[in-house]
């Protein structure tokens, strides 16, 4: 009897011993994963091309900004806005337009969390525009036969709708103060009027003949942080050891031994 009980103590122990062992690794694997603190920001947007240009160009002002609220480390909604007066004229007629747009969407960055930190910004944007707008044409001459005829086309009113896909890079300057830039590659959808009365430009999207369009904007951005957040970062794995470099071995001190009889 009492042989038996000493085995089943004997068992009792191993068994306990075997799960002792099992849970090391498991232990070991729930290890907490390394993180990053991330800041979340709601940033406002002003570009400055469009006055630069003005300055050069008297017929083309725009004036645009924008806005956006971080949701996590990689995506931000996006609302942006602005204003646009277009002239042009040649020599049989003149045309002027001008409105207001806005676009909204949402931004993707692209770079990691830990390389980004809320201080740099290198991604895309995918937004969708409208823009709404009047538009006339003050005086159409046309040459004929029997001579000249003037007429003119009195001011309409329209909506535009657009796509538009905005790569582009942003970095810290100085405090909450950035610099960035983003590329324009938009997509006409709708350009408002009809075949007879099509719009030459459209505030917000350019010359509505060209079913695609770009554009490039240069903003300064004001970053206000509202919140933190934890961030999982991938752990880099080892650096495996190069085949190719053979290992090192200390046969100096080998070659200087000698040999006892």
């Amino acid at each position: 009897m009492k042989k038996t009980y000493a085995y089943i103590i004997s068992l009792l122990v191993l068994l306990s011993t075997g799960d002792m062992m099992a849970q090391k690794p498991a232990a070991a694997a729930a290890e907490p994963p390394d993180t990053v603190v991330f800041p979340l920001a709601i940033r406002a947007g002003i570009d400055f091309a469009g006055p630069v240009i003005y300055l050069i160009d008297k017929n083309n002002l725009t004036a645009e900004g924008y806005l956006s609220a971080d949701l996590n480390e990689k995506r931000s909604l996006y609302f942006g806005g602005g204003y646009a007066n277009y002239k042009y004229s040649q020599y049989n007629y003149s045309y002027r337009t001008n409105g207001m747009f806005i676009r909204a969407g949402i931004d993707f960055n692209l770079l990691k969390p830990k390389t980004s930190m809320g201080n740099y910004w290198a991604g895309v944007g995918l937004h969708y525009g409208v823009s709404v707008f009047t538009y006339e044409i003050p005086e159409l001459s046309q040459e004929s036969y029997w001579g000249t005829t003037t007429t003119s086309v009195p001011s309409q009113s329209h909506w535009g709708h657009f796509a538009e896909l905005t790569p582009g890079f942003r970095a810290q300057l100085f405090g909450n103060v950035s610099l960035g830039w983003s590329l324009s590659l938009r997509k006409m959808i709708y350009s408002g009027g009809s075949k007879d009365t099509r719009p030459i430009y459209i505030p917000g999207y350019g010359l509505s003949a060209k079913t695609f369009s770009a554009g490039i904007n240069y903003f300064i951005v004001w970053n206000f942080r509202y919140k933190k957040i934890n961030v999982i970062i991938k752990k880099e794995p080892p650096e495996e050891p190069d085949e190719n470099v053979a290992p090192q071995t200390n046969s100096g001190s080998g070659n200087n031994q000698k040999m006892e009889p």
